[in-house]
């Protein structure tokens, strides 16, 4: 497959980027003209994702940074979302419903099923005191019949 788009961002792990993220990644994914339950789908991964870079990752401290990538091949998104935090000592644990390494912050634990839940495809790579990337990836729905 080819690359028809592509697009990188970066910025530091402070909660108030988390928005950013989210809504620079969907208008992105936009081109695609998905249906608004994908889009919503996107916007809720790239969240998850960020956050826990910046709670898990950096512990809530704005010195670390994260970056995000998307891709587009023909009628599938890629987004990458890497940060050089703490990393995740057992990702299967991790991965686990209701597992959170935080409790005291009321965390839900849900952050990796929803991603797998709403991704086609769900990629971890994580080293301790290295970071952590995410690869995921979705179909768009509304532009398979142009590449079937």
């Amino acid at each position: 497959m080819n690359v028809n788009n592509y697009m990188s961002l970066q910025f530091i792990s402070k909660s108030e980027n988390e928005a950013f993220a989210r809504i620079t990644v969907a208008a992105f994914v936009s081109q695609l003209d998905p249906k608004m339950n994908e889009l919503t789908d996107i916007k809720t991964v790239v969240s998850e994702a960020v956050t826990n870079s910046i709670i898990h990752g950096y512990e809530n401290k704005p010195d670390g940074m994260i970056s995000i990538s998307a891709k587009i091949e023909e009628d599938t998104v890629y987004i990458t979302v890497e940060d050089e935090g703490l990393g995740i000592k057992d990702i299967e644990e991790a991965k686990q419903p209701l597992y959170t390494s935080k409790p005291e912050l009321e965390r839900s634990g849900m952050g990796f099923t929803i991603m797998e839940n709403f991704m086609d495809k769900v990629e971890v790579k994580s080293i301790l005191g290295k970071g952590t990337k995410l690869t995921m990836m979705k179909r768009i729905e509304s532009k398979k019949a142009l590449y079937n």
